[in-house]
């Protein structure tokens, strides 16, 4: 997927999807939850039907790698940049925009986001169905 990908449907808060069956992600996610005190954001599983219908676009494998969010003009970022987002849309998360945004710094972030989503289950473990493999 390009970082470029922009979807069809245009939803009406900042939409985040997520491997809901597994433990580390959804453990991140309700870090977030938490940290969105003003309802920006509408957190998604990849795994409800409703993502395959709202966002074809985007393929399952790609939803599998990296957390997406796809704001509201229907724009797609993957992996660091949508970390890089949120830390603009969340007021709590702002303090991690100044590091996240240093020039030269997304090639260093990109890096250590990917090792940390290959390794999401040697860190939290498998998910609970045991479905789950490494990717």
């Amino acid at each position: 997927m390009t970082a470029t990908l922009t979807t069809s449907t245009k939803p009406h808060r900042d939409v985040v999807l997520y491997d809901g069956k597994c433990r580390f992600c959804r453990s991140q996610i309700a870090i977030l939850r938490r940290l969105d005190v003003t309802g920006r954001l509408e957190l998604v599983s990849l795994h409800d039907p409703r993502v395959a219908q709202d966002f074809p676009e985007i393929p399952l494998e790609d939803l599998m790698q990296e957390m997406i969010v796809v704001d509201r003009s229907g724009q797609v970022y993957r992996g660091v940049r949508s970390l890089r987002l949120l830390s603009r849309r969340l007021p709590l998360l702002w303090p991690l925009a100044i590091p996240l945004h240093l020039p030269g710094s997304l090639p260093m972030w990109s890096w250590l986001y990917r090792l940390i989503a290959r390794n999401r289950y040697r860190i939290a473990g498998t998910c609970d169905d045991g479905t789950c493999r490494p990717h």
